[in-house]
């Protein structure tokens, strides 16, 4: 089972909008990655994010490219501070290909955890609009396949 997980993209500040929206470079890194994962045929069954607007439209965008079978659905337990176990449980039950978009430290104490370092430590540096990719064996035991920070798919300097 592969697990695709992603920081939602660079959002307005609270004070801009309460709603925290993608701001329009939060969208341009998101369509590069967008872009990126798809042009590597990225195999995604199903994109699932919190219900944050920013990680909502991050996973729209990056659906609408990826075209997952089973579409991109709101999950609950994606919220920053969520505990991590529940996600845990259910991720080891889970046989699909999934995309989950959403917030630190959530993911970062996610990794961790389905590595088993311990969520209160930081095994993959996130970035907004980055991705890492993890792997889980018939045995069940999880490891980091790759990482990739947003500002290696930035666009070339001109």
């Amino acid at each position: 089972m592969d697990l695709y997980l992603v920081q939602h993209g660079a959002a307005t500040s609270e004070a801009e909008n309460p709603a925290r929206p993608l701001t329009d470079e939060g969208r341009r890194t998101i369509g590069r990655l967008a872009e990126f994962l798809a042009a590597r045929a990225a195999r995604v069954e199903r994109v699932e994010h919190s219900d944050k607007l920013r990680a909502r439209q991050t996973a729209e965008m990056l659906a609408a490219r990826l075209h997952p079978s089973d579409g991109c659905v709101q999950v609950a337990g994606l919220a920053p501070n969520d505990d991590v176990a529940p996600a845990h449980a259910r991720l080891g039950e889970e046989s699909r290909s999934l995309m989950l978009v959403g917030h630190l430290p959530h993911l970062s104490r996610l990794v961790s955890y389905l590595l088993g370092v311990g969520e209160d430590r930081t095994a993959v540096q996130f970035g907004m609009g980055g991705v890492v990719r993890l792997e889980r064996d018939a045995a069940g035991a999880w490891a980091v396949r790759w990482a990739l920070p947003p500002d290696l798919i930035a666009p070339a300097a001109d």
